[in-house]
């Protein structure tokens, strides 16, 4: 298997910025966005990555970005190096399949998290509770059960640490009823389409987050959309409602982390070969399904 590409460094940027897993860069007149094979868990880039993995979720976006442009616009201009600014493309090696030529936006400060299923954080509040972001929820639910109806439970977008659920009534607080009102009926209807394609391709759409933004006033999907790293897939053919259900995301890395006597902070274990392999798997098999002939 060849090595995973951890780190770009392109030239003649205004300005460049690392994040977990993606750089962003800022050419003036729009943005670089490449996404490396570098992985996070627990909050933590580990020191190796997962080979392709940049190039597989791209790809997975990509295809996304198109499905449902129209019901909401999105940010790419374009994925083709040719058209990238002039001093990257002779850095098409690095570049290709793995990047994304985008219009900039002010990316709204709120999480739009949707949920169709009970399952991670909304069942542990849910089962203490009765209710998922303090809004009631039908009694008698197990975990992993299909909510009545697919429920937008937004949250904080933190600079560290862990992003904190908030209601409606506080996503109005932070940027308005107007906007708070468009992005919950969006982030639904998005994820609505979603679950429908995923369920004719044999997953089951747990639930998933979106970015929004503005560009020029006009409210646009940002960032990546329905990747396995910012969704939860489940096999349709495998659900079993009552206990947790194996997803097609990083949770594979996670449970072998857990294995380990590590204590969750900088710098991370190093990823055995056989995990690698195993995660390129899983990554390779939710964008085959999804989207192969």
């Amino acid at each position: 298997m060849h090595s995973a590409l951890m780190q770009t460094d392109l030239p003649g940027a205004i300005s460049r910025r690392q994040g977990k897993v993606r750089d962003i860069y800022d050419y003036g007149d729009g943005l670089l966005i490449v996404a490396s094979d570098r992985i996070s868990c627990f909050d933590v880039v580990l020191p190796n990555g997962i080979p392709d993995k940049g190039k597989i979720l791209t790809e997975i976006s990509r295809h996304w970005f198109d499905l449902t442009a129209d019901i909401l616009p999105n940010h790419i201009i374009s994925c083709e190096v040719a058209d990238y600014p002039e001093p990257v493309r002779p850095y098409a090696d690095q570049l290709e399949g793995r990047s994304m030529w985008v219009r900039k936006a002010e990316v709204i400060p709120v999480e739009c998290v949707v949920r169709g299923y009970l399952a991670g954080s909304a069942w542990k509040e849910y089962s203490q509770h009765g209710t998922i972001n303090e809004h009631p929820i039908a009694n008698g639910l197990v975990e992993s059960a299909k909510l009545p109806e697919p429920l937008f439970t937004p949250s904080t977008k933190e600079e560290s640490g862990h992003d904190v659920p908030i209601d409606f009534a506080r996503t109005v607080e932070i940027v308005g009823e107007p906007l708070a009102t468009a992005i919950r009926d969006k982030a639904l209807e998005l994820y609505r389409f979603g679950a429908e394609y995923a369920d004719s391709r044999g997953f089951i759409l747990c639930d998933t987050k979106f970015e929004l933004g503005l560009a020029d006033g006009e409210l646009i999907l940002v960032d990546e959309v329905l990747t396995p790293d910012s969704s939860r897939y489940w096999d349709k053919a495998q659900y079993a409602p009552g206990k947790p259900q194996e997803a097609f995301d990083k949770q594979y890395v996670r449970d072998y982390l857990l294995t380990l006597d590590w204590d969750k902070t900088y710098p991370g274990p190093v990823l055995p070969d056989y995990v690698v392999a195993e995660a390129r798997r899983i990554y390779e098999t939710a964008r085959d399904r999804l989207f192969g002939e």
